[in-house]
């Protein structure tokens, strides 16, 4: 399904907010992420199996507050003592496992926002770095991530706020707005998850994207556009159902060959016929 788009209109210009992980990609892009870092030895291979979970769950059941604030935790202190440039160098394996994720529908709909006269963002939870480093190769306009302190070029491994998540997304757009002189009553956001309803509330058009339970109950309720594509949960819950199905077959399987084994009872004494 294709979002509505229309042409730009009024003094200041509308724009398109679009959330990263399940949004505009399947899955998280932490995951890549991780998987440079276990390349370069910035993670060992518990710490990088912990985030191969955390990835598996989040594109089952999306984000939650605890995991999300959880790895937030982790990469700041994971980050504190490496350098900049360090992380620039991880960037083609990060780009090289994220860039097949990326959802075709999405990316139209975004070019389709540019072409009316919007410019386009990311708007993630993820890092600053890497939001402008997709928005670049993607060709969007500018992105909001979460910060990390730098100093001399160094993590300290201190977070900045505000956090690009829940609230923080909408004061971080307002932000942008102010300086971009954009008009977010008549902007667009597109998100997949309920944490994510700060930012869909402060523009005038809110969509829907691979919805978790609590925002397509919302969207449902607010009239707001729904889009689906995500297949994974779908895939692995039909998955359930065959192996499902397989278990009680082989059950069945095994009961009626059971008795099939099982010997007939031994016939009784046959009764001669004919007269007493």
């Amino acid at each position: 399904m294709e979002a509505a788009v229309e042409e730009a209109t009024g003094p200041l210009r509308a724009a398109a907010f679009f959330d990263l992980d399940r949004t505009l990609i399947a899955g998280s892009s932490g995951l890549y992420w991780a998987r440079a870092a276990r390349s370069s030895g910035m993670l060992n291979r518990r710490q990088m199996a912990r985030y191969g979970l955390e990835n598996l769950k989040f594109r089952l059941n999306g984000s939650t507050d605890a995991s999300t604030n959880r790895v937030r935790e982790q990469v700041a202190e994971v980050l504190g003592g490496y350098s900049r440039r360090s992380l620039s160098r991880m960037a083609p394996q990060v780009v090289a496992g994220v860039l097949p994720r990326v959802y075709p529908q999405m990316l139209d709909v975004a070019y389709a926002h540019q072409d009316a006269g919007r410019p386009v963002y990311i708007c993630t939870a993820a890092s600053q770095d890497l939001a402008d480093l997709l928005a670049h190769v993607l060709g969007f306009d500018g992105a909001i991530g979460a910060r990390y302190e730098v100093r001399d070029g160094i993590y300290t491994g201190k977070a900045v706020e505000p956090f690009t998540y829940r609230e923080g997304k909408a004061i971080r757009m307002a932000q942008i707005a102010a300086e971009d002189g954009l008009d977010l009553s008549t902007s667009y956001g597109y998100s997949d998850s309920e944490s994510d309803l700060p930012m869909l509330r402060a523009v005038g058009h809110a969509v829907a994207v691979n919805p978790d339970a609590e925002l397509a109950a919302i969207a449902e309720e607010e009239g707001w556009e729904i889009m689906r594509f995500e297949q994974l949960g779908r895939k692995m819950k039909a998955g359930v159902a065959v192996v499902g199905m397989a278990l009680i077959g082989g059950v069945g399987r095994r009961a009626a060959n059971r008795r099939a084994a099982v010997p007939a009872p031994p016939a009784g004494p046959r009764r001669r016929m004919g007269r007493p």
